[in-house]
């Protein structure tokens, strides 16, 4: 039967040959490392995340008025639905996690330097998509705390003078978050983002293959001279694809499941708390309610700027520089090492981030 189905692809599309020029013959660099493999590990927590997407999506009722107990049916009543559940929840988080480690390590790497400029785009926009279908999937259960994140969240636009209030009227769907807030980001979550991420992935992806992988800069020679002309990066001298940089990937992939099923066996309330378990009070805002781990630097940021139109404005400039920097930094070099002044504003960068992260949270 598997022999049947290879000669029926052999013929139509040469199956052997795309095998052998696209996984056997295809070269990694000799000194790759495991940071390199974080974009397979985004790509599989993607997919776990449209199946278990797909198995919640056959329970949820996108109602306000049965949006919260079809949730606490799935968790208490559907075989396994908790499972599915919990694996959405862990999984939407790790992601996160696991594309934002991928584009510390490439800008780390100097991966986004000519001819890769695209490449790092795309790849800024697929994590602005994917925070997007976090912001838009955690109104869905319809709970205490999804309700007031989300009246955070849709507040913020009304900073900006004469077109903010008509921003955030179009998200809600009125002039607070109601049932028809709840049908938008349900149709955004479900029909307009999985597009969007495909195409895009679908081009990082082209864009990768297409150059080539970036080799690691530190310790060898980061200079690749001056690219006047499209040529593929290649590694002759490099390991095989199949099966070096696979099994990197798969013990990776490993890895990420493992912390995912430890985070659902021990540490099952960890995204969870109490508030995710109440349904929605329109009339009873919680004591302490704050967005979600990956939106506490922006929020405490926000916190700390006493006008609310420079501290939006300022986010969106620093959005805006992270998402065209490597049209900002034209320098050849691709060590971070030798250059002191960049690698002081990547730490400086980050310990901010952190700590504004860790402050948020108090």
């Amino acid at each position: 039967m598997w022999k049947k189905i290879r000669d029926w692809l052999e013929i139509r599309i040469g199956l052997d040959n795309l095998v052998r020029t696209q996984v056997k013959e295809f070269r990694v660099p000799g000194n790759i490392n495991i940071f390199y493999t974080l974009g397979f590990v985004a790509l599989t927590a993607y997919v776990l995340q449209v199946i278990s997407g797909i198995f919640l999506l056959i329970y949820y009722v996108p109602h306000s008025e049965h949006a919260f107990s079809s949730v606490q049916d799935i968790m208490n009543k559907v075989p396994y639905g908790w499972l599915f559940r919990q694996m959405h929840v862990a999984g939407s988080n790790l992601m996160v996690a696991v594309v934002f480690l991928h584009l510390f390590s490439v800008f780390f790497m100097g991966s986004y330097k000519k001819p890769r400029e695209m490449t790092w785009v795309t790849g800024c926009l697929m994590l602005f998509t994917v925070l997007f279908f976090c912001l838009s999937g955690y109104l869905l259960p319809w709970s205490q705390l999804s309700y007031w994140a989300t009246t955070i969240v849709t507040t913020m636009p009304t900073a900006f003078p004469v077109i903010g209030d008509f921003i955030a009227w179009i998200l809600r769907g009125g002039d607070y978050v109601s049932g028809s807030t709840l049908n938008r980001f349900f149709a955004i979550h479900v029909a307009l983002l999985p597009p969007v991420f495909l195409f895009l992935m679908g081009l990082h992806i082209f864009l990768v293959r297409r150059i080539g992988l970036s080799s690691p800069p530190l310790g060898t020679s980061s200079k690749k001279g001056h690219w006047t002309e499209y040529r593929p990066e290649t590694h002759p001298e490099g390991y095989p694809f199949y099966p070096y940089f696979v099994m990197k990937e798969l013990v990776m992939v490993m890895i990420y499941l493992a912390l995912m099923f430890f985070i659902i066996a021990f540490l099952p309330t960890l995204f969870l708390p109490g508030d995710a378990n109440s349904p929605a009070n329109p009339f009873k805002t919680p004591v302490h309610i704050r967005p979600e781990w990956y939106f506490l630097a922006p929020y405490q940021m926000l916190k700390l700027i006493p006008n609310k139109f420079l501290g939006i404005t300022a986010e969106l400039i620093l959005i805006g520089i992270f998402l065209l920097w490597p049209f900002f930094d034209t320098k050849e070099e691709r060590n971070i090492l030798k250059r002191p002044r960049l690698l002081g504003v990547f730490i400086f960068s980050v310990t901010i981030w952190v700590v504004l992260t860790i402050w948020g949270r108090y």
